[in-house]
């Protein structure tokens, strides 16, 4: 019998332990597979229509999915007991129990009161319903559309309390904004604008390349912006992609004509010889006949074209979405040789990883604009249009000779001869690189941080011909200018945030960390007399005015650097009662030695009252929030190194033989320079009712701007310099703010809908000096009408408003047409024995209030927007009646020149400042008329969305103002200046397409 071998292995432990826990772990798996329920399903409007983008979130978790373009999505849950929650911008949020089922469709209703719109707060965002704050958000759908110059354009008249106007006509002008008032002397109005999170300006992206545009308007809503939050906050997001979004392609694109809005009524060749017929006689000017019939105004003006086209691409997949879009802008002047064109690309890319944990996205803005230059660094010289209107209309363009006509008079060129003989260009390019990333610690706690660089550099060429006015009658054989400016900005974040949600409480956190370093240098060289214009500006050293001393030249370069600390703390309870508080800290590189860091802090309440139970009777109430908030904001100190002492060279003294150059002081040092601080309470009601068919809001503010800063004349000694800027002055602002939204008819085919804005602002100057530094008087002199005139236009005094003009207050006339005037004792006496100390305020250029009525009418197909605005209690000085209204004067002169003043006699008075030339300037705008049709679906299968659009702005204006355009130049401390020679406001008229594939 043969033998067998056995033998038996030993046990091992450690193996039979490993292939224990890979059994436990695959019947986990097994289980938990058996524990999961795949739901697929589609989303769509009360009409059937698909929506896409809809967040569908299982409740109480961080599981969630999108649906795709066509409404569909799919999410794994677990069974029984989950509730599935979906949201959708402008729609109702929708909660779903799955119970058994595995196929579900979800019909969203439009959220007419919009509670649950996501609106952006200082960094984060916020639920509409939950904001405490005086917040204003404003939709693509609701933008101005046309021919707007930039993103604040798309939103005038949109927000209460925030004032928008255009009024230069000039293609590379922007908006004016400010929001409830002046709140600095030298600070400026201009808000802080974030694009996508990251500083910027109103030209950043592409007007057509903006989703949303939201308003931080209070000061506890800014306070966590510190030093740049007092004149509010705009935050712009862009068109982005999504996650699982099906590959669009649209394009926006329109053409405008656009035509000076309004002439002013200067006397043409017929107008001047029937004065001569008449018996007047000029000296000047007009003079004599020169035989031609020539409209100067027409000579260099046109019927300007202009053209915009934006593409815009996007789509995801699950983990990566896409945006890039291109913008082309074409602009047209309607002065010849104005015209601005600008380019600009963008690219946004975000990745999501670990289950969606770590999202990352990474972004650039490259654009470069480039505009003729009439000026030397500017696009337009106002000095033309000037020209254009105080010509002699019976003078040629050119002499027999081809050559231009020009003649020996005191600031007389031939405009046409100015453009024509002008050459020059400004190219300027920015680029903007961004990257981000979060990561959901878990379902409290996210981290995100953001890191930016911003580059800007422009280069500028500039070149008057030896057939230039310049050359011709002064001799200057030409003039070149040669200038560079660079800007470069670091910009990084880091935030930490947290969520918790128990029973009825909602608690959110931030903290945060901001450091910002900008840099800017430049240099500039100029020169004359050169062997030849072939060069123009490119070879400027050949100019003889560099070997004889005379050339001009300069460089500058400086930096600056901001940190910041913040935080901020919200908490719900019930849906009823909110809380907000912020705070930040911030150093700047400007502050003083003894003053390098502020605190600014900000706290808002709300309740929402028709969520008690004694409001359950008003059932027609939507929607009842009391709101109040205080906080502090600041604007950063002066400029660069102004805490700092300074020299500077001067002239030269010889010294042993040699000639030396004076070092002198320029600046005193002041080691107590810190931020104007401006302190703001607020108090608001938002309110809706019948289903959301009324809504609006109510805000009550008051705001005072403490330590403002201001130039006073100081002694020497002890001081180095004569001068000094401090933070001394104190001024406070009060206004009302509402915001009305109805529906007044709405059937599945047709919808009104109207939306009223309006805002009143008071201000006052409460003081301008303090122990330490006093001004020689309550009050000081700004503002200025050039020769002849040469007096200030404005007077800022302790306990009057900003914006006061002041003046010679003209009562009558004399027969022989001189100007009598209320004297300081209220006597009336000849303009001729008038003194300075007789001048009394005129009148004052801020408006005392604005409004707005907005209308859009949408039945079937068609689409009709109508938008009115317009401005009261205010005046205007007319600065071209004041220079040109008067016979006396030795150039072409307006028609009205020669009318009787007062029903009296033709002014025979030299040009003076005079109330008489003070005008009310209340105006009502047709500022925007649209009408588009969207063609049907079924007219192109592969287009899903064809819209064409005709529109209008700068329609119309009833107003009682006699000059050009009632909407003047507001800013500054000298609102209401008319000038006479301003570059004129247009009127455009677009034909465009909306296409999306």
């Amino acid at each position: 019998m043969e033998q067998t071998n056995l033998s038996v292995k030993p046990y091992n432990r450690d193996s039979f332990r490993v292939r224990t826990w890979c059994f436990i772990v695959l019947l986990c798996c097994s289980f938990t597979a058996f524990g999961q329920q795949l739901i697929n399903g589609t989303v769509t409007d009360d009409q059937g229509i698909p929506i896409g983008g809809v967040s569908v979130q299982e409740k109480n978790t961080s599981n969630g999915a999108v649906t795709d373009f066509d409404g569909k999505f799919n999410i794994t849950v677990k069974p029984g007991t989950s509730v599935l929650v979906f949201s959708y911008m402008g729609f109702k949020t929708l909660e779903k129990e799955v119970g058994e089922q595995t196929t579900i469709t979800i019909v969203l209703k439009e959220d007419l009161q919009k509670l649950d719109e996501v609106v952006l707060i200082g960094y984060g965002s916020q639920k509409k319903a939950d904001v405490t704050s005086a917040v204003a958000s404003v939709k693509s759908e609701d933008f101005i559309q046309g021919n707007v110059k930039d993103a604040a354009q798309l939103i005038q008249g949109k927000v209460a309390g925030l004032t928008i106007s255009t009024p230069s006509g000039d293609p590379t002008s922007g908006s004016q904004i400010k929001l409830r008032g002046i709140s600095s002397l030298s600070g400026g109005s201009d808000p802080l604008v974030l694009v996508d999170g990251v500083p910027g300006s109103l030209n950043t992206v592409a007007p057509e390349d903006i989703e949303s545009i939201d308003v931080l308007k209070d000061g506890s809503a800014t306070a966590i912006y510190g030093t740049r939050g007092t004149n509010g906050v705009i935050i712009i997001t862009t068109k982005s992609g999504s996650y699982n979004m099906k590959p669009t392609i649209e394009y926006n694109g329109y053409a405008s004509l656009s035509t000076i809005a309004r002439k002013l009524d200067f006397m043409n060749a017929s107008d001047l010889r029937k004065r001569w017929d008449e018996g007047y006689t000029f000296i000047g000017a007009n003079i004599r006949d020169y035989g031609a019939d020539t409209d100067w105004l027409d000579e260099i003006t046109r019927n300007a074209f202009s053209q915009v086209h934006n593409l815009t691409f996007r789509g995801g997949n699950e983990s990566t979405s896409l945006t890039a879009s291109l913008n082309y802008r074409d602009m047209e002047g309607i002065f010849l040789k104005s015209d601005n064109k600008r380019y600009t690309g963008r690219v946004n890319v975000a990745h999501s990883m670990f289950d969606n944990r770590l999202k990352s996205t990474i972004g650039f803005i490259v654009s470069e604009q480039v505009f003729n230059a009439l000026g030397d660094g500017t696009s337009f010289n106002p000095y033309i249009y000037r020209q254009a209107l105080i010509r002699n209309p019976t003078e040629p363009v050119k002499n027999e000779d081809g050559t231009w006509m020009e003649r020996d008079e005191y600031f007389y060129d031939n405009p046409v001869a100015y453009i024509m003989e002008t050459l020059g260009e400004n190219r300027e390019r920015n680029v903007r690189f961004d990257f981000s990333t979060s990561y959901k610690i878990n379902d409290n706690f996210s981290a995100k941080a953001l890191y930016a660089r911003r580059g800007n550099s422009k280069i500028r060429g500039f070149y008057q011909t030896k057939n230039h006015v310049s050359t011709v009658k002064y001799s200057q054989g030409g003039f070149a200018s040669r200038g560079a400016d660079n800007f470069i900005n670091n910009y990084g974040q880091l935030t930490l945030d947290y969520n918790q949600s128990f029973g009825k409480h909602r608690v959110s956190a931030l903290i945060g960390y901001n450091y910002e370093d900008n840099m800017d240098e430049g240099f500039w060289v100029n020169n004359s007399n050169f062997p030849t214009d072939g060069f123009t500006y490119n070879n400027i050293g050949t100019g003889k005015w560099l070997e004889e001393g005379r050339a001009g030249m300069g460089s500058y370069k400086n930096s600056s650097k901001l940190i910041a600390f913040f935080s901020r703390v919200t908490y719900n309870f019930d849906d009823r009662y909110l809380l907000m508080a912020s705070l930040r800290r911030e150093g700047s590189s400007r502050f003083g030695a003894n003053n390098k860091w502020g605190y600014f802090p900000g706290v808002s309440a709300g309740w929402r009252m028709h969520e008690e139970s004694f409001m359950d009777s008003f059932t027609w109430l939507d929607n009842l929030k009391l709101r109040a908030g205080f906080g502090v904001t600041g604007i950063n100190a002066g400029s660069n190194y102004q805490s700092l002492s300074g020299l500077t060279y001067s002239d030269y003294f010889l010294y042993n033989g040699e000639w030396i150059r004076q070092l002198v002081p320029n600046r005193n040092a002041n080691p107590n320079l810190k931020w104007e601080k401006k302190e703001e309470i607020n108090f608001g009601l938002d309110y809706g009712f019948l289903d959301g068919r009324i809504s609006g809001t109510v805000d009550y503010y008051s705001r005072r701007t403490k330590n403002s800063l201001h130039n006073y004349s100081v002694p020497t000694p002890p001081y180095f310099y004569n001068e000094m800027v401090a933070n001394v002055a104190e001024i406070k602002n009060s206004g009302l703010e509402i915001l009305l939204t109805a529906i007044p008819f709405k059937t599945d085919n047709f919808q009104w809908t109207a939306n009223f804005t309006y805002s009143a602002n008071s201000n006052e100057i409460v003081s301008l000096s303090n122990s330490e530094f006093q001004l020689t008087n309550d009050f000081f002199d700004t503002g200025y009408a050039s020769e002849p005139i040469q007096v200030s236009t404005h007077r800022v005094q302790e306990g009057q408003p900003i914006g006061n003009f002041f003046g010679w207050k003209s009562v009558d006339i004399t027969e022989d047409g001189i100007w009598l005037i209320e004297n300081r004792d209220g006597n009336i006496v000849p303009s001729t024995e008038a003194t300075t100390e007789d001048r009394q305020v005129l009148g004052n250029g801020l408006p005392k209030s604005y409004f707005s009525w907005n209308n859009t009418v949408k039945y079937k197909n068609w689409d009709f927007n109508v938008n009115i605005r317009g401005a009261l209690g205010y005046q205007i000085l007319n600065f071209p009646r004041m220079y040109y209204e008067n016979p006396t004067v030795n150039y072409n002169t307006l028609n009205s020149a020669y009318d009787k003043i007062y029903g009296k006699a033709v002014l025979g008075d030299v040009q003076r400042l005079v109330s008489y030339y003070v005008e009310d300037g209340d105006f009502v705008k047709l500022d925007n008329v649209t009408i588009g049709y969207t063609l049907p679906k079924s007219a192109f299968k592969f287009v899903e969305n064809f819209r064409i659009y005709a529109t209008g702005l700068n329609l119309a204006t009833i107003t009682g103002y006699k000059g050009i355009d009632p909407e003047v130049d507001t800013d500054g401390l000298d609102p209401g200046n008319d000038e006479r020679d301003k570059y004129p406001s247009n009127r455009t008229f677009s034909l465009g397409i909306n296409l999306t594939f």
